[in-house]
């Protein structure tokens, strides 16, 4: 696996991570064991960055990237993440990135890991009602510490992303980025590449959307499937949004690559500072995404994507009222 630099600072990892949320909470089922065996070929597979965040389960994930990683602590880079109130009970109730905060987060996150530093530390989302200085000045602490190596943001605009920047180092911004959310393109990702600062997609296949593998709406009402929530993936939404995935179905026939790989080598594609994080609970999806990371799309091919998915082409908001009211625009 080739490698990528994100920021300048001096982090680097391999050119896809792995998101590990899926494994413990979002997307349905969970099966521990397989989880675990995913992220050992990952890391058989020179995959480094690991994604985590003290959300996803609550607290549930970081405990099993902890637990897969004894013993092979040295080949991962730890990306987790901090910024929501949660309750005891494990209900989500808002945002909270005041510095105390942010400390006590940090040692546990360091518990439930099972390391004594975190190697890329992200805050989730901007809270509103905290300066990001003082949020940023309480990281930055972290770091003199030796309990965190790098500093990131998620879903950061670039107001915020400068005046973070202007505090200390930050190496990598983490937001949506994919054929069908292009968002980015307009501002973010310009002033992260004037900041020199790496950018972190998630969600590049559209949570599992660009996959093809589902073709009607009912496919994602599982039970803990937070999409059968979100408006893309919600009546007529869904079905205008499937005619996306029937170009992309289009160019993997003429291709011979999966619409999964087509789309991750079209976000590996847009840079160099990009390093993807497809997040999957099984083995046989990992080896299909990883093997992404070695396609090169032909002109022609870049052109028909482009065609097919210009800037706000999805339909549908990408998470419901409380989820965008959370966004940093």
């Amino acid at each position: 696996m080739r490698k990528r630099k994100l920021g300048s600072q001096g982090l680097e990892v391999s050119a896809l991570g792995l998101g590990c949320m899926g494994m413990s909470w979002g997307y349905g089922a969970r099966n521990e064991d397989e989880a675990v065996a995913t992220i050992h070929a990952a890391l058989d597979a020179g995959v480094t960055l690991l994604d985590t965040a003290e959300v996803y389960g609550p607290f549930t994930n970081e405990k099993l990237v902890g637990f897969a990683l004894q013993g092979r602590r040295e080949q991962a880079v730890i990306a987790t993440k901090f910024g929501f109130h949660i309750e005891v009970d494990g209900r989500i109730n808002g945002v909270d990135s005041r510095p105390e905060h942010v400390r006590e987060v940090v040692e546990a996150s360091l518990v439930r890991l099972g390391v004594d530093h975190i190697d890329l530390l992200y805050q989730h989302r901007v809270d509103p009602n905290v300066p990001i200085e003082d949020t940023v000045g309480a990281m930055a602490d972290l770091v003199q510490q030796g309990k965190v190596g790098y500093l990131g943001l998620s879903e950061a605009s670039p107001t915020n992303i400068r005046r973070a920047h202007a505090v200390h180092p930050i190496s990598a911004l983490q937001s949506e980025y994919s054929l069908w959310e292009r968002n980015v393109e307009a501002q973010v990702l310009p002033t992260c590449r004037e900041l020199g600062i790496g950018f972190v997609p998630y969600s590049p296949l559209g949570r599992g959307f660009l996959t093809g593998a589902r073709k009607q709406a009912s496919d994602f009402a599982t039970e803990g499937d937070t999409r059968q929530n979100m408006p893309r993936f919600q009546g007529e939404n869904f079905e205008r949004n499937l005619k996306l995935v029937a170009a992309l179905e289009k160019l993997s026939e003429r291709t011979g690559h999966t619409p999964a790989q087509i789309a991750l080598a079209w976000v590996l594609s847009q840079g160099e500072d990009i390093v993807p994080i497809p997040g999957t609970k099984r083995r046989r999806y990992l080896a299909e995404n990883l093997a992404a990371a070695d396609i090169v799309l032909q002109g022609c091919d870049q052109m028909f994507l482009a065609e097919a998915f210009p800037p706000g082409i999805a339909s549908g908001t990408r998470y419901g009222e409380i989820g965008m009211k959370m966004l940093d625009n």
